[in-house]
């Protein structure tokens, strides 16, 4: 079968969207599927191609939409926009799947157009490289260090973490911190520190940075939605994070717990593994 994905920066950054791109691409290749990634549909898309698989939005995916139909081919939306414009316009395009990624996302969704195909896959994480047995970076900061990986961006809200840890040291990983590592270095980075906090905004679909951090053994707090709920599980605690003295408390406490095996044994429920499975039983139930 052949399955093109549409990731207009992929291989530029490694957000969310960019890491489901790749490691869902891979792994669909061992299936003896041919997996091509394009920046749109007019990006060198071969005719021949039976499956795209879109992150796009906008006037991307209603090109997208118009390509498959003139060319036969099944169009798959992955919900990785959030609840917003941007997968409310993806829905209303009548893709051929939409893919929520979480039960709260897909009931959303089914809200906006009950007559779309909605299919759960979430997303999912490397569980070999994210391990807590993996070596610790180096990292000049006093003990405890709570992580934070996301984009500096309004609806990460970073600073609703700065606030409720002024007893803490915190390290900001992402673009717009002025801290900078490498892709490869992750792994390391999350061994090196003692939580992970996540304070986003409940319209963010997912959070593959969650997923990471508890593979690497590390406890979250973050904010209290049935999306990040249902992601964490029993491996962390859930607060609002604009209440700050609630924030800071949940942190003491987080870090007070012997969390044991849980963040791991949660992440373990979403395997890329498993996840690629998914996505080719449902590109074969399409083409069929």
């Amino acid at each position: 079968m052949k399955i093109a994905f549409l990731s207009y920066y992929s291989g530029q950054v490694h957000r969310g969207a960019e890491t489901f791109v790749h490691e869902l691409s891979t792994r669909l290749r061992n299936y003896s599927h041919q997996v091509s990634i394009h920046k749109n549909i007019f990006d060198r898309v071969n005719p021949d191609v039976q499956i795209v698989i879109s992150t796009n939005g906008r006037l991307d995916v209603v090109l997208a939409k118009l390509w498959c139909l003139t060319h036969g081919a099944k169009l798959i939306i992955s919900g990785q926009s959030g609840l917003g414009w941007d997968d409310k316009l993806n829905l209303w395009v009548f893709p051929d799947a939409f893919v929520g990624l979480t039960d709260y996302q897909c009931r959303w969704a089914r809200r906006i157009n009950p007559f779309v195909n909605i299919v759960k896959i979430p997303n999912g994480v490397d569980l070999k490289t994210f391990n807590p047995n993996i070596k610790p970076l180096k990292i000049s900061l006093k003990k405890p260090v709570i992580l934070n990986v996301a984009a500096l961006e309004p609806n990460k809200r970073q600073n609703l973490l700065l606030k409720a840890a002024v007893n803490f040291s915190v390290l900001l990983v992402g673009k717009g911190t002025g801290k900078y590592f490498t892709h490869a270095q992750m792994p390391h980075v999350y061994t090196a520190c003692d939580l992970f906090s996540y304070p986003t905004s409940s319209a963010e679909s997912f959070g593959i940075v969650l997923l990471e951090a508890m593979a690497s053994g590390l406890p979250v707090v973050t904010t209290s939605d049935p999306i990040r709920r249902e992601i964490v599980g029993d491996a962390g605690l859930f607060v609002d994070p604009t209440d700050t003295q609630s924030f800071t408390t949940a942190l003491n406490q987080a870090l007070m717990i012997d969390w044991g095996d849980r963040p791991r044994q949660q992440a373990s429920k979403f395997s890329w593994d498993s996840i690629a499975l998914k996505y080719h039983q449902l590109c074969q139930k399409l083409i069929s």
